[in-house]
């Protein structure tokens, strides 16, 4: 069963973050998901995550459906104008890549090129719609297309932001121009992810709405996040039990699904974001499919 028909069908999902690499070794990236194979249901590759350049999420996303990993395209509009975005978006359908979660993109002057200039063309709202449009068999400036494609369209939400009613609205834009799934950022408050998910299920019950998991790695990394990342607030308790664990990774993993255990009723499945920790993801899918 396809990612697609899993998310509309109800079932509980798991998607796992994959990093395209700042080179071309890609063996070990492709050898690192094999545990997952069966398990985990699509694959998100990376656009250049922070304004980093690394290989296209295209390329990966190439890559992993060769070997037989469903991925998401993720597709920005920091780099690229709305004609390369509809060639882009073309070439990965012909490619086999069926679906695509669309973003606005992390500004260039945070990332190793701070000298790039952006696009920005488009933003998020309007990457969906293009993904729609093109669904609908025509281009942005209405002509026809040779055979249409069919991509099962996502986007990002931020549960987290503040005020809550401005995320809702962004949602509603998103909803209307065609996104069908959404993936969160990583999940620290369940209370408030369960408050928002509520409200945007109840208003667009045809979504699903796919919570992201992520490692608490390090104190370092935590205040890091805190100090630097919008949208994203670790608890202090969290950061505390961490940095007093003698086991970093184990209770970064427990913490991980105390977390989900809160949250998975209100979900319609896990984004998990390994940052090179597979074998803590592995142990995090056990652990909740096993609960």
């Amino acid at each position: 069963m396809s990612f697609k028909e899993k998310v509309t069908k109800d079932q509980f999902v798991l998607t796992l973050e994959v990093e395209p690499p700042k080179g071309v070794q890609t063996a070990d990236i492709i050898k690192a998901l094999v545990p997952f194979r069966n398990i985990v249901d699509a694959y998100n590759a990376t656009e250049l995550q922070g304004s980093i350049m690394r290989m296209s999420s295209l390329g990966m996303c190439a890559l992993l459906e060769k070997e037989g990993f469903p991925a998401i395209l993720q597709i920005t509009g920091r780099d690229k104008n709305r004609l390369a975005l509809q060639s882009e978006l073309l070439s990965a359908y012909a490619l086999g890549i069926r679906n695509i979660l669309a973003l606005t993109g992390d500004h260039p002057s945070v990332g190793d090129h701070p000298e790039t200039k952006p696009v920005f063309d488009l933003d998020s709202v309007q990457i969906t719609l293009t993904a729609a449009t093109l669904n609908e068999g025509r281009d942005l400036a209405g002509n026809q297309l040779n055979r249409k494609p069919d991509f099962f369209v996502g986007a990002a939400v931020n549960p987290f932001a503040t005020p809550m009613e401005l995320e809702l609205l962004k949602l509603k834009k998103k909803v209307k121009a065609g996104a069908r799934f959404f993936q969160s950022q990583p999940v620290f408050d369940p209370a408030q992810f369960k408050r928002f998910a509520q409200q945007a299920m109840a208003a667009y019950p045809q979504i699903k709405i796919i919570a992201g998991v992520m490692f608490i790695k390090s104190e370092k990394m935590a205040r890091y996040i805190n100090e630097h990342v919008a949208g994203i607030q670790i608890p202090e308790l969290l950061i505390e039990r961490i940095r007093s664990s003698h086991d970093k990774k184990k209770e970064a993993v427990e913490i991980a699904v105390e977390i989900a255990s809160q949250i998975q009723e209100a979900a319609a499945g896990f984004h998990i974001m390994p940052m090179g920790w597979h074998e803590q993801a592995e142990a995090f899918i056990q652990k909740i499919t096993s609960a």
